[in-house]
């Protein structure tokens, strides 16, 4: 068994991090940062969480500045994803965030590319059981090709036994 000490983990070149602000200073607990494949969000002093996203599982990202952070010079993107666990992640009171937005929104669309990730395939992940069937059932497949689906799946179980 191999002993977490002795496991080696390559540390990424961080490109942006900031902190959550309180009236535009940098004093709160919560700390987000990125490298070139996720995003990290850790909040927390005697408790600690760690939440990270993938980049190329991020959908969408919204900006907005209320009167008072735009007086701090402090915004804060939303950004949609694909994830399960945090599906909608806010990085609050942050500095510069038109600036982010669009570095944010550019990048990702670089990390999709050389993933080979398009667009449409993300946004059928995050349909994936959200449909609902005309035929009254939960199981979201109409009747017709269900009898369809079922009868392949019975000629491939016969043709392996």
């Amino acid at each position: 068994m191999a002993r977490i000490d002795k496991i080696q983990v390559e540390e990424k070149e961080i490109l942006w991090a900031d902190r959550k602000r309180i009236l535009g200073m940098p004093i709160s607990f919560t700390r987000y940062s990125m490298d070139d494949e996720r995003l990290y969000v850790k909040t927390g002093l005697l408790r600690t969480e760690l939440n990270e996203i993938l980049l190329y599982r991020i959908l969408d990202v919204k900006s907005t500045q209320t009167l008072w952070q735009r007086i701090f010079g402090v915004g804060t993107l939303t950004l949609f994803s694909v994830d399960q666990s945090c599906p909608q992640l806010q990085l609050k009171n942050i500095k510069k965030p038109e600036k982010l937005h669009r570095y944010l929104s550019d990048f990702i669309e670089k990390t999709r590319q050389s993933k080979g990730v398009a667009g449409r395939e993300i946004v059928g992940m995050a349909g994936v059981g959200l449909h609902h069937s005309d035929d009254g059932d939960v199981d979201s497949v109409p009747e017709d090709a269900q009898h369809e689906q079922d009868a392949d799946v019975d000629a491939g179980a016969d043709e392996l036994r």
